[in-house]
Formats: structure tokens, C-alpha cells, sequence
């Protein structure tokens, strides 16, 4: 046994070769717990975000009712209200009109100060009254659409007559930008959707692909482009039969195959018009088939939608 003569202590070999073999581990855990990255936060499959949810539920119409009890709010008699220049729409344009606005810009500065003008009958939205039933109505069909066919904001969306975007925009907003198509023939529809609607909700950074374009010509759309939805809102009734299976002849091969839908309001008789065999033989020379008929009603006034849903069965 050696003996390390330092102030009396006497000290092994093999206990001090043990000693510093002991503080070398210690330096080394030290150092690779302090040196180590922080725990992963990545998601996993089972972390991953669920499907965002596009209807409102129970509970949330629960608390909407329960916040006009909690405020005392009772539904006036439809009168002109006080307000500090209350005005109808008729007012409001004759008022842009004769006036421009409280404030305003004149002679060479008013064309510098707007970067997007808009016609005053659109900026008093009289367009939102072209359909027939309230504007409010278009959310309703968005929610049993987007539901129905199961949409993600990855999924892409074909509208055949988007008009004013009364439903389109809520497609736009939940889709990724570019997502959303339309083939629309209307000029004053287009200038609607395209002037005012799209700008006022801060929409322009979506870049829907919007078409004037008549005759069910999609050729504009891209070839290669395949959709989770198809839909046209009341659009057939105003079509030729000869049309409308025209028109789904070419998209037949643009519907996602399975999981792809299109979907028609109202009825559908550019198909009974032809009786049952014969039209179901012509959807599946296509490659469609009829999945049934829905029924949707509406969140904010009485009033119900009717749907036929179809699907791509083979590729």
C-alpha cells in the first residue's frame, strides 16, 4: 500500500483512483443533462387537432339565448331606428349620391385616397337582396355542405353559379386560399363578389378562383384539378337537361373518387325527366351514382333546403 504524506492523511491508490473515477461521472451526467435538448412538443397522431367543428352546437345556441335573457333584449316593433343618420338602403344610395359621404375628398384627391372604388349600389348592399330570402341563409347551406361532405380546409371546392358569394364566402374563409372555384355568368354578380363582398370581409388574400363563364365550360380550372365537392344552389332549374348532363359529364372525372360529393338543390329533374332506369343507367356510364335526398333547416328563420347528393364510385 503506497502513502501520500500530505498534512498526515494517508490515502489508498485504488480508493483515490476510485474517488476520481466517481467525480468523472458525475462531471459527464452533469453535463449532459444541463447540454440536453428540451422534451419534444411535437404532435403526435393522437394530439393532432380533430376536424374543426363548422356547425354551431347545442351549447353554443344555449348561450346565445342565455346572453338576451341575461341583457333584457325583447324584439321592437320594425320601425326606422334612432341612430345618427338612420337611413334604408333607398336613402343610403341617394345619399352617396347627392353627398359622397360625411367626409369626403374632392376634385383631383378623391381618385387618390381610394384604392379600390366601389359603385354606391353595392357598397349599400342591394345585391343581399336578389336572392329571394334572407342573405343569412347562405351560412345554412355552407354548414350542411361543408359537413356533409365531410371538408377539411385542405379540401376543393367547385360552386356552379357562386352569384354574389351569398354562400361562397364562408367556403372562402374556412378553405385554404385558392381553394374554392366558381364558374358564374353574371357580370353584375361577379362585380358584387369581386368590388365589395370579397374586399369588405378581408377575403382578397384567399385568391378564390372566380370565372365568368357560361355553357359548363370548367376548361379555365385546370385539368388536372380534383374536387372534394361539387355543388349548384338552385342553378339546374334555369338549365336545359341537355346542360346540366353536359356539364356533368365533364366534371364527373374532376370529383374525388368515393369520397368526393356533388351535391343539387331544389330537384333534380334533369334526371326524373328520364325515369328512374334510364337516368340512374346514364350516372353510372359516368361513374356516378345517386346517394339520397336531405333536408336541411335553418339556423335564423323558418325555412328548409332540399339536396341530392351524388358520388363518384369508381375512378
Amino acid at each position: 500500500m503506497a502513502l501520500l504524506p500530505s498534512k498526515g492523511v494517508v490515502i489508498s491508490v485504488p480508493a483515490l483512483i476510485l474517488s476520481v473515477a466517481a467525480a468523472t461521472l458525475l462531471f459527464f451526467l452533469l453535463f449532459s443533462l444541463s447540454s440536453s435538448p428540451p422534451p419534444c412538443s411535437c404532435s403526435t397522431p393522437a394530439m393532432a387537432k380533430s376536424r374543426e367543428r363548422i356547425s354551431p352546437s347545442a351549447d353554443d345556441i344555449e348561450w346565445v339565448k342565455s346572453q338576451i335573457q341575461a341583457n333584457g333584449l325583447h324584439m321592437q316593433q320594425n320601425v326606422l331606428r334612432k341612430g345618427i343618420n338612420p337611413r334604408t338602403r333607398e336613402q343610403q344610395l341617394q345619399d352617396l349620391v347627392q353627398f359622397k359621404g360625411i367626409s369626403h375628398y374632392e376634385g383631383e384627391s378623391a381618385n387618390n385616397h381610394t384604392a379600390l372604388p366601389c359603385p354606391g349600389e353595392l357598397l349599400v348592399e342591394e345585391h343581399h337582396s336578389n336572392y329571394g330570402e334572407p342573405w343569412a341563409g347562405g351560412r345554412d347551406v355552407f354548414e350542411f355542405l361543408a359537413e356533409s361532405a365531410h371538408l377539411t380546409p385542405s379540401s376543393k371546392v367547385l360552386e356552379i353559379g357562386c352569384g354574389t358569394l351569398r354562400v361562397g364566402l364562408h367556403f372562402i374563409r374556412y378553405l385554404d386560399p385558392g381553394h374554392f372555384h366558381c364558374l358564374e355568368r353574371d357580370e353584375l354578380s361577379l362585380m358584387a363578389a369581386l368590388r365589395y363582398e370579397l374586399p369588405s370581409q378581408g377575403l382578397l388574400y384567399k385568391r378564390p378562383l372566380i370565372v365568368r363563364g357560361e355553357d359548363m365550360d370548367f376548361s379555365k380550372f385546370g385539368s388536372d384539378t380534383m374536387y372534394n365537392l361539387i355543388y349548384a344552389s338552385a342553378v339546374f332549374l334555369h338549365m336545359p337537361d341537355k346542360l346540366v348532363w353536359v356539364g356533368l359529364e365533364r366534371l364527373a372525372g374532376r370529383l374525388q373518387p368515393l369520397e368526393g360529393r356533388i351535391f343539387v338543390s331544389h330537384n333534380i329533374k334533369f334526371c326524373s325527366r328520364l325515369g328512374g332506369e334510364e337516368c340512374t343507367r346514364r350516372l353510372n356510364n359516368l361513374g356516378l351514382e345517386y346517394r339520397g335526398k336531405h333536408t336541411h333547416d335553418s339556423l335564423l328563420f323558418n325555412h328548409y333546403e332540399i339536396w341530392f347528393e351524388f358520388r363518384r364510385f369508381k375512378a
